[in-house]
């Protein structure tokens, strides 16, 4: 009774058009006000229990690490980088936007932000080398997915609050999956764009693509700090989401200072070391000798010019600090922190909601109940995926993924541990569920993105997605049935995960 009362209010309050935050909470609190023994002293207690989670005090900082990036220049290095690497092949530009997409999802953790921030310059730019505008947007809507599954992630920490796993073994098995879906969807741009002539880019000369990667330096720096420090013990998930804001904030005000009081100022350049970099490749270039021979060359370069670079060093940190407290009460950079701050509000009043409905769950004992039916009703742990992809499929055309994860994985997980199936494996199949619910409609974030970036409507851009959709589901069917995906990397270099039955 008590069950059946919680979701018919629940999806009552869904049909009527309420906002999926407030429909949760409420059929949460009505629930427990009239079948529990709470009253609203100890239910207001209830609600700040639920976020008692030291994990999710990441998603805020990684909210605002994703909106300084996405503020400053580091997408539009990030794309010039990428062009040069793969621009030179058929269909070149389409897989270049995918592969700054996977860059731009390494340092931000956000699918929207993804889109937004490498789509509204590639496509543009697609259409004007002769890309159709349908192909340019459907490739960036599905390539801007990877945002959730190449870590760090916002969903994947989500989902280890929920499920109490390892954030760095979730982070570390969304890397192999990652890298396989953008391959995929740049294989299929190489045989769109030889059966269609679309066109490629000039193979760019040596001094340009190590310009690129050098002024790509500092934000690809960000994925190496945040990975290598979480591995390296140096610091937690949670702390590596505080780093990556505050790197984020440095590098968009004082390094490349697209944004701030020193916006317009040269950037910070080391001219000693830029001046032995390019000798360098000149002369390799020039043919006067190999690169391996010029290289004792580039050292001694590097040693006499040391004090000066030193200097620099010194010189660029003394005009940063004398520009600290102008850049922190600055309007773009306050604007940009209250952007972050909107959207950090948003999901946690989201998740906050949807915690509370997975403590009514609990406490009706609603998982176990479950959990208890499947297993004695002899479902197989293949056959039980496809129970949980199907559900998760039709939950993502009407749900905000956080919600979903919060909602489901309580229910899903206990029957997983049950049958055998690994719990990192399950979060990562969680994941991309999620990350094909971004572009399904009707509340697809990604699809109202791209509708924002193009002026098209959201049936044109659904349309333009849909091709490329086929290619993630396919991908979702490998990674659900081939658990070495997800799971050979966290248990390579972590171990196994360990969960303890209550």
């Amino acid at each position: 009774m008590t069950i059946a009362f919680l979701f018919i209010v629940l999806f009552a309050l869904i049909f009527i058009g309420t906002p999926i935050a407030m429909a949760l909470g409420l059929s949460s609190v009505m629930t427990i006000l009239i079948f529990g023994s709470d009253d609203l002293g100890t239910l207001s207690a209830r609600v700040f229990d639920t976020m008692h989670h030291y994990t999710l005090m990441a998603i805020p900082f990684f909210v605002l690490s994703s909106a300084f990036l996405s503020t400053g220049g580091v997408a539009r290095r990030l794309i010039r980088f990428a062009i040069n690497t793969v621009g030179f092949m058929r269909g070149g530009l389409a897989m270049a936007s995918v592969l700054a997409c996977m860059l731009f999802a390494a340092v931000s953790g956000s699918s929207p932000a993804t889109v937004a921030a490498i789509g509204s310059i590639v496509i543009a730019g697609m259409v004007q080398s002769g890309y159709p505008r349908p192909f340019a947007a459907g490739v960036i809507a599905n390539a801007g997915t990877l945002g959730i599954l190449i870590p760090p992630s916002i969903v994947m920490v989500v989902y280890a609050a929920a499920t109490e796993v390892s954030v760095g073994r979730m982070f570390l098995a969304g890397v192999i999956p990652g890298l396989l879906a953008g391959v995929l969807l740049m294989i299929a741009i190489y045989f769109r764009a030889r059966a269609t002539g679309l066109p490629k880019q000039p193979r760019p000369p040596f001094l340009e693509y190590w310009d690129s990667l050098a002024d790509a330096f500092w934000g690809l720096m960000l994925i190496f700090i945040i990975l290598g420090g979480i591995y390296g013990g140096i610091f937690t998930p949670t702390e590596a989401a505080a780093v990556a804001a505050v790197y984020a904030f440095l590098i968009a005000v004082f390094v490349y200072r697209d944004m701030g009081p020193m916006k317009g100022k040269a950037s910070w350049k080391f001219e000693s070391l830029r001046h032995a970099n390019r000798r360098l490749i000149e002369s390799a270039a020039g043919g006067d000798s190999p690169l391996v021979g010029r290289l004792p060359y580039f050292g001694l370069h590097i040693l006499v010019k040391l004090p000066i670079f030193l200097v620099e060093l010194v010189v660029n940190v003394i005009i940063c600090l004398a520009w600290l407290p102008a850049s922190l009460i600055h309007r773009e950079v306050v604007k940009t922190t209250l952007d972050g701050a909107k959207v950090s509000i948003m999901l946690m009043f989201i998740i906050a909601n949807a915690m509370l409905f997975a403590f009514v769950l609990t406490t009706e004992r609603i998982p176990h109940e479950i959990t208890s039916m499947i297993v004695d009703a002899g479902f197989e742990w293949w056959s039980f995926l496809i129970i949980v992809n199907i559900l998760l499929l039709i939950a993502g055309n009407f749900m905000e993924p956080s919600a979903i994860l919060l909602i489901m994985a309580p229910i899903l997980f206990p029957i997983g541990m049950e049958l055998g199936i690994d719990p990192i494996h399950l979060g990562i199949i969680m994941v991309v569920n999620m990350e094909i619910g971004m572009i399904t409609p009707p509340v697809g974030l990604n699809l109202f993105v791209t509708a924002g970036i193009t002026g098209q409507s959201i049936l044109w851009v659904v349309k333009a997605a849909l091709p490329w959709l086929m290619i993630l589901l396919v991908f979702l069917v490998l990674v659900t049935y081939i658990p070495a995906i997800s799971t050979w990397l966290p248990n390579t270099l972590m171990g196994p995960e360990i969960i303890i039955k209550n």
